[in-house]
């Protein structure tokens, strides 16, 4: 088994890598300070070709592969997770569903200015009643009427809303014998009784936009319909499902940042006339950091390559990338000591961050219960 990068590979991570460190990083702390989202940013991740990554080149992106997503989105969360998670809802779960089930015309419309950075996209699944993404009693209810559909109801927690353009929202579509089918639909920001609600203050990702929407009245043409009617739950599972690596891939990305800054700094503090980082019990938290990060790399590509295949090996990966960078992140603030708890260095950032990938995909519990069902299988 060949574990070696192409050469290409090697080039994208590179540029991005580049990108990262010298365009996201320098703003990163201020933007999680004031909670902020740089258009600017994600404009130039266009230029680069970075919002249209798995883009089908047909309709002007770069058509690649899982395992590119994940690349591009660990270097990114090195720089900044917010930028990171950004572009993972854009790319992995708006862009990506529509490429998957978009008819022709609908791919042409929305697919080239979201795959170009013209167009931010948003993903508007969860809500606040709802322990499971998979319970859909509380989704909003779309009623048809002739060629259209109202939409009535209200989202939560949907990333990128407010600064996205175009929004995959999904909808109750069943009747009194079939109440739990549910249909998915494209709306565009702007759109008569579509309303943009709270900002959601968040403990991390902070420059990653969150907020609520609601529908009121909102009419929705047929032909913004994605995919057939009812098949609301089949498209978010197989969506969630090819995404599930891009999350993981933030997860190493973060982690490595965090071990990082604290091998530098473990090098310069000094404590009984030596560098920490030749004390037995800092080099082994480096040690331990390094091999956890390691490992969840490995299995995160893995997962990357079944996707890329049609497989979803993605549940493994996620828990464990997920519970390394909080593991990772928590050390690293132990090894800065007291001023690990400060905003002077970047570990508190990391640690807050950190939570945030670590769950947001799904609770830590449906990520084992996802698991014990693969088990099941076998």
């Amino acid at each position: 088994m060949d574990y070696s990068l192409s050469e290409e590979l090697e080039m994208i991570r590179t540029m991005v890598r580049d990108f990262a460190s010298g365009e996201v990083a320098p703003t990163a702390a201020l933007r999680d300070e004031e909670e902020r989202f740089d258009r600017h940013v994600f404009e130039t991740m266009g230029e680069l070709g970075l919002t249209g990554i798995l883009v089908p080149e047909l309709y002007g992106g770069l058509g690649s592969d899982a395992l590119t997503n994940c690349l591009v989105l660990e270097e990114l969360a090195r720089a900044c997770a917010s930028t990171g998670y950004t572009l993972f809802v854009h790319s992995a779960l708006a862009s990506a569903a529509i490429s998957m089930f978009g008819t022709e015309e609908q791919k042409k419309m929305f697919l080239g200015p979201m795959g170009n950075g013209q167009k931010l996209g948003a993903y508007a699944w969860s809500e606040r009643a709802v322990a499971e993404a998979y319970e859909l009693e509380h989704h909003p209810k779309a009623l048809r009427d002739g060629d259209d559909y109202v939409l009535q109801g209200k989202k939560f927690f949907v990333s990128n809303a407010g600064e996205a353009d175009v929004y995959l929202v999904y909808a109750l579509t069943g009747n009194a014998s079939t109440p739990h089918v549910s249909s998915a639909f494209i709306i565009e920001k702007g759109t008569p009784g579509f309303i943009i609600g709270q900002k959601e203050r968040k403990l991390g990702l902070r420059g990653s936009p969150s907020m609520s929407i609601e529908l009121v009245d909102c009419r929705i043409p047929l032909a913004n319909r994605l995919g057939e009617e009812g098949d609301g739950h089949r498209i978010a599972l197989r969506t969630l499902e090819s995404a599930r690596s891009g999350i993981a891939a933030l997860a190493v990305g973060l982690a490595q940042a965090a071990m990082e800054v604290s091998t530098s700094y473990a090098k310069t503090r000094k404590q009984f006339g030596k560098p920490i980082a030749q004390q037995q019990a800092i080099a082994f938290k480096l040690a331990n950091m390094a091999t956890q990060i390691e490992a969840a790399r490995l299995l995160t590509y893995q997962a990357a390559w079944r996707e890329s295949q049609g497989g979803d090996g993605g549940a493994y990966s996620n828990l464990f990338a997920g519970d390394t960078v909080m593991a990772v992140a928590i050390e690293a603030v132990q090894i800065h000591g007291g001023y690990g708890y400060t905003k002077a260095f970047p570990v508190e950032r990391y640690m807050r961050d950190a939570k945030m990938l670590q769950m947001v995909e799904a609770t830590l519990d449906e990520q084992r219960r996802a698991i014990t069902r693969l088990i099941k299988r076998t």
